[in-house]
């Protein structure tokens, strides 16, 4: 079987728990309860090791959160090696927050990566979909490279 890890980070508050529980169908969504995060940068590395993707979750609604971002992908992207296409930006908007999809002024280089917004009182399907194409990428990503491995082996 091929596992794939792929890394949900992002500031606190930012929806991170409830992305990845709905995207797991996991728990329900209704309400808010704050997740005791990896707070400690020490745990990082090992956190990050062998990590295939990294998906990296900010609310939209917290200017702060747009400078915040750039630490995260720093390090868990740049710093680790990663290809830009192995992340995934999501701006997730809050039930109730009446926030509607509007331009995320991003600085480079996240500007060029792929940016989705969740809206999950909305339109869930859409961010389900979008990480399907995003886990399918890295899925294939990981397959190639095994089999680029497992040929290098033979020959």
């Amino acid at each position: 079987m091929l596992k794939a890890k792929i890394l949900f980070v992002g500031p606190c508050e930012s929806g991170k728990t409830v992305l990845a529980n709905f995207l797991t169908e996991s728990s329900n969504i209704a309400e808010y309860n704050p997740t005791q995060g990896v707070r400690f940068e020490s745990c990082w590395p090992a956190l990050m090791k062998d990590s295939h993707g990294v998906v990296i979750i900010f609310n939209a609604d917290i200017p702060s959160h747009l400078k915040e971002i750039e630490m995260w992908y720093s390090c868990f992207v740049q710093q680790q090696f990663l290809q830009d296409t192995q992340c995934l930006l999501i701006a997730h908007h809050k039930p109730g927050s009446g926030s509607v999809k509007g331009n995320v002024s991003l600085a480079p280089p996240l500007n060029k990566l792929k940016l989705v917004h969740s809206h999950l009182e909305d339109d869930p399907e859409e961010i389900r979909m979008e990480f399907i194409k995003y886990l399918k990428n890295i899925v294939n990503s990981v397959s190639e490279s095994r089999d680029r491995e497992e040929m290098s082996i033979i020959t």
